[in-house]
């Protein structure tokens, strides 16, 4: 599907979707203060949010570094972008990154939860220069990820690979050949973006949450700093400073916070849930207690 094929039929779409089970890219999507979620999501994150109060800073900061790390590609002069687990549309997606610093820019998104695909449309908005592609498949379908994005990008120049909080989703026997194959097919000058919860940032607390959601029906690998390392080195991939890092301290000093957590209303606070009222708490006063995800950017030589 793309930017100029027709919208998706959302009532075949929405048939598909079993709003009884939390999933993740909507749970994601409540903390980020979107409406595509339902009361399974609301109610995971609100289990994540009494495990861990100030994890929403997690999730933000993951959504920052994103930019962060693309902006860096496009600057570098990437023009490509590969963006696996998308989840839903909201502030400051992948295309709008790049399209903003060139807007040549081609973007493929990857998802396989259909209620991303029923707002792709919403993705696919880009400028007359740029192009932007939706492919539905899962992260375990590498090859057909591949041939599918190949109707919009060109393998043998520079692409950014953007793996951002979903290769925690698979296990390390079929992670490692994902991503070992995804990586293969890039040629030098690509960069890897990816991150991934953590086993030792904060374990406690993750280990909470990380149990409450797979009651849920989603389990999640938490990754060593030494596990995230190999999928760079067994890759031959070049990590950029800061290296393996908490996603707040990766470049920290470009972190653009979501335009409503700027002066917000205490009135209009005062009538929110907590979970709704996150979004309207600023994240620049995290702390390496907040945040349980490990970031890293790489380059392919």
């Amino acid at each position: 599907m793309s930017a100029d094929a027709p919208a998706p039929d959302a009532t075949e779409l929405r048939k598909r979707i079993d709003t009884t089970k939390a999933h993740p890219a909507r749970v994601y999507d409540v903390f980020l203060g979107g409406k595509d979620n339902y009361p399974a999501d609301r109610e995971a994150a609100a289990m994540a949010l009494a495990a861990n109060p100030r994890g929403y800073l997690t999730v933000r900061h993951n959504r920052d570094f994103m930019r962060r790390a693309v902006t860096l590609a496009a600057n570098d002069g990437v023009r490509q972008f590969l963006d696996i687990g998308t989840g839903l549309p909201t502030q400051q997606n992948v295309h709008q990154i790049a399209q903003a610093l060139a807007p040549e820019s081609r973007v493929v998104y990857v998802d396989n939860d259909p209620v991303v695909l029923v707002h792709a449309q919403a993705l696919l908005t880009s400028g007359p220069e740029g192009r932007t592609d939706y492919i539905e498949a899962d992260l375990r379908e590498p090859d057909r990820i591949l041939e599918a994005a190949r109707r919009t990008l060109d393998f043998d120049r520079p692409v950014a690979l953007v793996l951002a909080a979903v290769l925690h989703f698979i296990e390390d026997e079929t992670a490692r050949p994902v991503v070992k194959q995804l990586v293969g097919s890039l040629a030098p000058g690509s960069f890897v973006v990816l991150s991934n919860v953590s086993s030792d940032l904060n374990p406690e607390q993750v280990g909470n949450i990380t149990k409450g959601f797979k009651e849920r029906g989603f389990a999640m690998v938490r990754r060593s700093h030494s596990q995230m390392e190999r999928f760079a080195t067994d890759n031959g991939l070049e990590l950029l400073d800061p290296g393996i890092v908490p996603v707040h301290r990766w470049r920290p000093e470009r972190v653009v916070d979501l335009p409503e957590a700027r002066n917000p209303d205490p009135e209009f606070l005062a009538d929110l849930d907590e979970l709704d009222r996150t979004r309207y708490h600023g994240i620049n006063d995290v702390t390496d207690a907040d945040v349980s995800v490990y970031g890293l950017v790489a380059r392919k030589h």
